[in-house]
């Protein structure tokens, strides 16, 4: 787009693609502002002819972005978000509020955090509503940068080392993050199995028959890593995607298992279980709450964060008492 169709741009178009890139979706999208499907697809017109672009293509029953709307859509948000929150600040009210929040995290995290928020909403903000997503990956800012979730939870070495090495080259990282907590993690199987007696030695570990829990469902994990740095390894038979699938499992299988120590009350089988402590030293486990730049300024997302550290913070008082 030359500089003459931006002085003669509709801002107001910008509204309407955000909406649309949002939602995927004509229908939904004029329904959320407040406009008719027509009026939407003549502004999504409008800005082609100004931009030079399809913007987006039928699919189904939506639309699927072109690479240049892709590479656009993050600016546009960004920018809107930005400007909402100058020219309307406010003041955010929980007790009056109803905003609908969706926060992505696993089960084992969940299973910490999730009981303090419920209260919170309960005491202070009882028309809010909260979504969990299953998180499925240890890089959520495809999540996150979509507007499908407000905010992700989890272990994301990977994620935070990029955003590390971006703030040091001096440029401003898309997204911020914050600590909770560190996860400790234990050796997890059945009651009457054969490694249940004494003390788990290394040698005894890496023969057994391990289940791994995996978001990608890729066979090797942070304690992989960390035998490999000893020149050991274990033999990872089953992976699933839950922590709590897992605990089931082992507790009826000859399978060991690694789980947050925290989250072994969770299962509701802990009597079925033996705990034995991890053989060889491993990194710590951090766990981060991560969320786009974008939703730093707005009040909801400011006292969402707030809740979380809340949460978390009484999540693990719970667990010790």
């Amino acid at each position: 787009m030359n500089r003459g169709n931006f002085r003669t741009l509709d801002l107001n178009l910008l509204r309407v693609f955000d909406e649309v890139m949002a939602e995927r979706n004509l229908t939904r999208a004029a329904a959320n502002l407040a406009m008719t499907q027509p009026a939407v697809s003549n502004a999504l017109r409008r800005l082609r002819e100004a931009l030079g672009d399809d913007l987006v293509r039928r699919s189904g029953h939506g639309v699927e972005p072109t690479p240049v709307a892709v590479a656009l859509w993050p600016t546009v948000r960004d920018a809107l978000q930005r400007l909402r929150a100058t020219l309307a600040p406010g003041r955010f009210d929980p007790g009056s509020a109803a905003n609908a929040f969706v926060i992505a995290m696993a089960d084992a995290t969940a299973a910490k955090i999730v009981p303090g928020l419920v209260r919170i909403l309960e005491d202070e903000a009882p028309n809010i509503s909260l979504r969990i997503l299953p998180l499925t990956t240890r890089d959520p800012r495809d999540l996150l940068e979509s507007g499908h979730a407000d905010m992700a939870i989890g272990h994301f070495p990977g994620v935070l080392a990029e955003l590390g090495a971006t703030h040091l080259q001096e440029s401003l990282p898309r997204f911020t993050h914050e600590r909770l907590y560190d996860g400790e993690y234990v050796v997890v199987m059945r009651k009457g199995h054969p490694l249940a007696r004494g003390t788990l030695d290394l040698d005894a570990y890496c023969a057994a028959r391990h289940l791994l829990v995996s978001f990608s469902g890729r066979p090797f994990g942070f304690v992989d890593e960390a035998l490999t740095a000893v020149s050991r390894q274990r033999r990872v038979v089953l992976t699933v995607n839950q922590f709590f699938t897992a605990g089931q499992v082992v507790a009826t299988t000859d399978l060991l298992t690694v789980l947050p120590r925290h989250f072994l009350g969770a299962t509701g089988i802990a009597r079925a279980l033996a705990v034995r402590e991890l053989p060889l030293p491993v990194p710590a486990v951090h766990v981060d709450a991560l969320w786009h730049r974008q939703a730093d300024p707005l009040p909801a997302h400011q006292w969402l964060r707030q809740a979380v550290r809340r949460a978390s913070d009484a999540g693990f008082g719970r667990l010790a008492g």
